[in-house]
């Protein structure tokens, strides 16, 4: 049995741009999935992009870092920055905030819940969740978000660890890898929860590609796809885009690099799938099977 691929694009509803590459890629079978921003500025037009594309599964893109939340900012104190109305705007402040134990667990349960209930209120029935900056691969994270998805009949969740087989290919910058390989030793916490450890909520093998997030061209996204292993469930993360006049007013790190990833995806995928010992492009909401 050949290996299992879910191609996943982040960041939909974040711009109309994202939501076109999205569209685009699916249409062309290039990604087989999206998760959705409920407080995306291109929110209501990614709903419409959902809706002409049915056979797109749609999850929900949990933001609890650099972003606005759906929860009024006095309901979920310990989550929001100094200007007292959004997140805190860098990963390395939410992460120290976590680590001294000043976000409370309750409060991530309560936007997670009125994220995912702003996606099923517009008709959208999330069949995964993920969250920016993989924030959940923090047990305290993890933990409130498996308790509202398994709320919520939401079955499926990324696992945001890379396997070893692609950390090997050394793609993206020296710190970036040894970032990745570093919080590798939280896996086993993750595996642990009860949801994933009973199958209440079920993950993949591993997430390809997030040391190489900002770098995923097609010679690299060739790479991963030539030493794929024969076997296993595996989520390649990508994040495609147009590099347009709406994403300039946005806060990002990835602009050029969005036209660069729709590019290789476009080029790479449709190739690789027609070829011999092809993987099996697999939809989130049909893992269990």
């Amino acid at each position: 049995m050949p290996a299992r691929l879910i191609l996943n694009a982040d960041d939909f509803g974040l711009t109309r741009g994202i939501n076109r590459a999205i569209a685009e890629l699916h249409s062309a079978g290039a990604i087989s999935s999206a998760t959705l921003m409920a407080s995306g500025a291109a929110f209501d037009d990614a709903i419409a992009v959902a809706r002409a594309h049915p056979s797109l599964d749609v999850g929900c893109h949990i933001v609890l870092t650099d972003g606005a939340p759906v929860s009024p900012p006095s309901s979920i104190r310990s989550l929001i920055g100094a200007d007292g109305k959004n997140f805190r705007p860098s990963l390395v402040d939410f992460v120290q905030a976590l680590l001294f134990g000043r976000i409370n667990e309750e409060e991530v349960a309560r936007e997670v819940l009125a994220q995912i209930e702003k996606l099923q209120r517009a008709g959208i029935r999330p069949t995964h969740i993920d969250t920016h900056k993989h924030t959940h691969l923090f047990p305290s994270i993890a933990r409130p978000l498996l308790q509202v998805a398994e709320r919520c009949g939401i079955r499926a969740i990324r696992n945001p660890f890379e396997p070893g087989w692609s950390l090997a290919l050394n793609h993206g910058g020296r710190a970036r890898r040894f970032a990745v390989r570093l919080i590798g030793c939280l896996r086993p916490r993750f595996e642990a929860h009860a949801q994933l450890r009973d199958g209440r909520v079920l993950t993949t093998d591993g997430t390809v590609a997030i040391s190489a997030t900002g770098e995923l061209n097609a010679t690299t996204l060739g790479e991963i796809l030539r030493v794929l292993p024969p076997t296993g469930t595996y989520e390649i993360c990508c994040h495609p885009g147009y590099n347009d006049g709406e994403l300039d007013c946005v806060i990002t790190r990835l602009r050029a690099q969005r036209d660069i990833e729709r590019e290789a995806l476009l080029s790479e995928i449709p190739r690789v799938l027609a070829g011999p010992n092809a993987p099996s492009l697999l939809l989130y909401g049909s893992l269990a099977e």
